[in-house]
């Protein structure tokens, strides 16, 4: 079985068996080229949507909730809520959809999969808990009231939430190249 060993900064080479030690430039430069190669893949691994992906996500959280106000609408609401089921399912089958073709072309591209976790949780954790309650909560709101403007705010501020997180993803991208 062939044994390896490092020589002068990353290269790889097959040895005899002979065990060769670096001397402490070489294990310095060994150690911040993988500090290199670590931080090239961390920018990597958390660069931002491409940016057709980023326009669907905000059509389809803009879309929300007037199509999920329409399938809790009582009476019929502009379209039988049957329609509004419909529509819904087709939405969010397309964005699934987009989603996948992103993430794909994304790994093949770069190497790594799209990633939420790189982000801090102080960014995440509102996002994750704050967006759905926007945008299902005004369906809601809107079943009770039957006013249709708490859907439209809910579309607008979704869709400057979807903005927003693409614009502080791109920010952080900057910071970690």
């Amino acid at each position: 079985m062939p044994q390896w060993k490092l020589t002068s900064t990353v290269s790889i080479m097959e040895t005899n068996g002979d065990v060769i030690r670096p001397n402490a430039q070489q294990a310095l430069a060994a150690l911040t080229d993988a500090e290199r190669v670590r931080g090239t893949t961390a920018a990597a691994s958390a660069t931002p949507w491409p940016r057709w992906f980023t326009t669907a996500l905000t059509l389809y959280v803009t879309a929300i909730p007037p199509v999920h106000g329409g399938t809790l609408a009582s009476p019929d609401w502009l379209m039988p809520q049957a329609a509004w089921s419909v529509v819904l399912v087709v939405l969010t089958a397309a964005y699934m959809a987009l989603y996948a073709a992103a993430a794909s072309n994304w790994r093949k591209k770069t190497g790594v999969a799209l990633r939420f976790d790189l982000l801090p949780k102080r960014v995440t954790l509102p996002l994750v808990t704050g967006l759905p309650a926007l945008l299902l909560g005004s369906a809601f709101v809107f079943r009770a009231t039957r006013e249709p403007l708490w859907l439209l705010a809910a579309s607008a501020l979704g869709a400057g939430v979807s903005i927003g997180f693409h614009l502080v993803f791109v920010r952080l991208h900057r910071k970690a190249s």
